[in-house]
């Protein structure tokens, strides 16, 4: 699985880093991604699944978030 790290990516740009990085992966792929709390954790994830993928989990790790996304069709 690959990890993609956005900590200290400021909004949106790590909005735009996260759907470039998408465009590597195969549908039904699976992709993590690190972010900072705060709106990056609240807005990503939002976004992302308004785009079409789906979340399949977000847990805190020692001040910054994973989130767990499978890439959805295009």
């Amino acid at each position: 699985m690959k990890t993609i790290d956005l900590r200290g990516v400021s909004c949106p740009t790590n909005f735009v880093k996260a759907k470039l990085a998408l465009e590597l992966v195969e549908t039904g792929g699976q992709v993590e991604f690190l972010l900072d709390d705060g709106e990056p954790v609240k807005n990503v994830p939002r976004s992302l699944k308004a785009e079409g993928h789906k979340l399949l989990g977000l847990k805190e790790t020692e001040g910054y978030y994973t989130l767990t996304l499978e890439k959805g069709e295009e």
